[in-house]
């Protein structure tokens, strides 16, 4: 089965390294892996994708807790959430099919970013089967891929909210009260020995 893992990790050096030598270690293929900058000043946000049993899930899970650097691991799998994929596709591009491929790329609500005189490049937002989707036409026809770049999975849970997000919100203390509670990487720090 398919496991999304969202971590919050200190952006440092060496964090990517611990992570992948940890799946290393369990034998476990990573299909897609995003990282970026979060809404928290000094952590950064990592989307690993993986396929494991649900048992080997459990173990990631905490594994990749225990991991220096590492201050939240969630398994979203399972859980409501969106989930979108960036793709940018090099075409080669003649004055004959330059029309068609802008048409194909309105079909598939995408967009052209770059225009060249023997190639155009398409951006394409969305779930893994759209861009598949694309691509398998862009195949198909007589336009020629030359190269293609895509992101990871980057997933959000929907509604799941914590006190935190809620707070930045503003929302009143009753809401704050029912959300589900977070752990400040300061508390944590000061109560498990180094």
């Amino acid at each position: 089965m398919l496991h999304t893992f969202v971590a919050y990790v200190e952006d440092l050096p060496g964090v990517l390294t611990r992570v992948a030598s940890l799946f290393r270690r369990l034998n476990i293929n990573i299909s897609s892996l995003t990282v970026g900058r979060s809404e928290r000043p000094g952590l950064s946000r990592l989307t690993l994708v993986c396929d494991a049993s649900a048992e080997a899930g459990h173990r990631i899970r905490a594994s990749l807790f225990k991991l220096e650097n590492v201050v939240d691991v969630d398994d979203i799998a399972q859980a409501p959430s969106v989930t979108r994929e960036l793709a940018l596709i090099k075409v080669a591009a003649t004055p004959e099919n330059r029309s068609q491929i802008f048409e194909l790329a309105e079909v598939f609500r995408a967009r052209i970013v770059d225009l060249a005189p023997e190639s155009l490049m398409i951006e394409l937002t969305g779930v893994e089967s759209k861009i598949e989707g694309l691509i398998q036409v862009l195949n198909e026809s007589e336009d020629r891929i030359l190269e293609i770049c895509r992101s990871g999975k980057m997933t959000m849970r929907r509604g799941h909210h914590t006190s935190r997000v809620l707070r930045a919100m503003g929302a009143p203390a009753e809401d704050s009260a029912n959300a589900e509670p977070t752990e400040n990487f300061e508390d944590r720090a000061a109560v498990e020995p180094e």
